[in-house]
């Protein structure tokens, strides 16, 4: 049965209580991407974005959000994440235009998972390319953003995406 499980009896939010939750490894994979003029990939693959190197400073920015994402999404629990990793992957699209897949893979031993965490180091990390080199051309698209799996948890209820491919 799909039901809301945020919710208390008279309607109102509540954090989901997981203390009687076995521990188990968790892992989730989620994308976004951030589509960019061709001045943009230039300059970001030639490292000339002046405040510095794009994808290094996304990828750290991603990271931090992941392990911060219980102070901005209300609901989640503070978790101790295990291992994070943020990948990039250019596709062109156009003859000007680009797109930059960024895929986050987040992995814990725990009673909860970590989808939200993953999403949010894709969505933090689109959002800090766009914030570095927002001088340059303000008419980047980010998304969409997605889940593409997550394994773990005591109900067997792993998760694949069926199509991911630049959706």
């Amino acid at each position: 049965m799909n039901h809301l499980t945020h919710f208390n009896e008279e309607g109102r939010a509540k954090m989901v209580d997981v203390s009687d939750k076995p521990e188990t490894t968790r892992t989730a994979i989620a994308q976004s991407s951030i589509e960019v003029n061709e001045i943009i990939y230039e300059h970001i693959t030639t490292n000339k974005i002046k405040k510095g190197d794009v994808l290094a400073v996304a990828q750290v920015a991603g990271i931090m959000a992941a392990k911060k994402t219980w102070e901005i999404i209300p609901m989640c629990h503070p978790i101790p994440l295990k291992g994070i990793d943020i990948s990039f992957k250019w596709i062109q699209k156009t003859d000007t235009n680009w797109l930059l897949e960024i895929q986050a893979s987040v992995k814990t031993i725990g009673n909860t998972g970590v989808e939200m965490e993953a999403l949010t180091a894709v969505s933090t990390s689109a959002l800090t390319v766009y914030d570095m080199c927002k001088a340059v051309d303000k008419g980047m698209i980010i998304g969409p953003t997605f889940l593409i799996e997550k394994t773990g948890g005591t109900k067997g209820k792993d998760y694949k995406r069926q199509s991911h491919d630049s959706e």
